[in-house]
């Protein structure tokens, strides 16, 4: 049985990729969780249930080297996978010190960890960078095109991406970042625009809400499915030599048409419904972010399954469920 690691194993993509590797038959499934005084588990409820022998959960936190030295000791990985992080970029400029420690300065812990480890067995280190690192780059974004990171979590992202390429030259680590341009699903934090926009439309629809209040309506980006990405970084880890690769569909929206599809498909309007508060823009945006994926599709073999209409339509379908099931237990609160 091969042993993979994930941080963030809670979070949108670590419960893809848990499941995705759970699906193959020779994999075991170690993820570290933060202790909360609340359990947020509901994405990996149902493979704990169903996977209770191959997949494991550790208390640890990217800010505490010793624990992520202690654990990578004792579970011995073949693959670790750094997933986790303070992943909003608008709440970086609120936290920009705890994003900067757990995004930036938990790579550089998690990365001396596995080096340590790699110096006794062969370890595979997968860095999820991002997008954002490009931030006011030019369109299209390809693997020449520089950083200009316009946020905290971006700048931290950048600081992550070049230590991960440092350990690789370095010590001969087995290290790959995989530059993924935004990705999507119906299990996406309700903070995020995409689910603030599928959610809200199927709320307004049932009479839950009567208004969506948004920021930028401006901004472009390039979205592609959670569960197709989470493929991509994993085929990076099988190949025989580490490089870094950048994930996305090559395709473009603007919140606009975002708005637009997500509240057609509730046969609403949305400029019917949406206001705009300025709190919701942030100090320095990023107008277009659009990946040329070329490298991952010839080197991988991998293309993404979902395109930008049946992501929508994914996410606003689960939302209508959700919101049907809030309307009927405020109907009838007893059961």
């Amino acid at each position: 049985m091969k042993r993979a690691l994930l941080t963030g194993v809670t979070g949108q993509d670590g419960s893809y990729l848990a499941e995705f590797l759970l699906g193959k038959p020779d994999y075991e499934v170690h993820g570290l969780v933060r202790r909360s005084s609340t359990l947020n588990r509901q994405r990996i409820d149902h493979l704990s249930r169903e996977n209770p022998e191959r997949l494991h959960l550790h208390y640890a936190d990217l800010a505490d080297a010793s624990c992520l030295s202690s654990l990578l000791e004792e579970i011995q990985p073949d693959e670790v996978y750094n997933l986790g992080a303070q992943s909003h970029v608008r709440v970086s400029f609120d936290q920009p010190l705890y994003t900067a420690d757990v995004v930036g300065l938990g790579t550089l812990r998690l990365l001396e960890a596995v080096r340590v480890l790699n110096r006794r067995r062969p370890v595979r280190f997968y860095q999820a960078s991002s997008s954002e690192m490009f931030g006011s780059a030019p369109a299209p974004q390809g693997p020449d095109t520089p950083f200009h990171p316009r946020s905290p979590y971006a700048v931290a992202k950048v600081y992550a991406h070049w230590q991960t390429i440092n350990y690789r030259e370095a010590y001969g680590l087995y290290a790959c970042s995989g530059i993924l341009f935004n990705h999507e699903s119906p299990r996406r934090g309700e903070s995020f625009v995409t689910r603030k926009v599928t959610l809200g439309a199927a709320r307004i629809k049932e009479g839950l809400q009567k208004r969506l209040v948004m920021g930028n309506l401006e901004a472009k980006r390039d979205w592609g499915f959670a569960g197709d990405y989470v493929r991509a970084m994993w085929l990076m880890l099988q190949q025989d030599k580490p490089d870094d690769y950048i994930v996305a569909t090559g395709e473009t929206y603007s919140i606009h048409e975002l708005l637009e599809k997500a509240f057609t498909l509730v046969d609403l309007d949305y400029r019917d419904f949406v206001d705009f508060d300025e709190r919701y823009v942030r100090p320095s945006e990023v107008d277009v972010l659009q990946g040329d994926a070329t490298k991952a599709r010839e080197v991988l073999g991998w293309k993404p399954e979902v395109d930008f209409d049946g992501l929508v339509r994914m996410m606003v379908e689960h939302d209508l469920e959700l919101a049907r099931r809030e309307k009927h237990a405020r109907a009838f609160p007893g059961g």
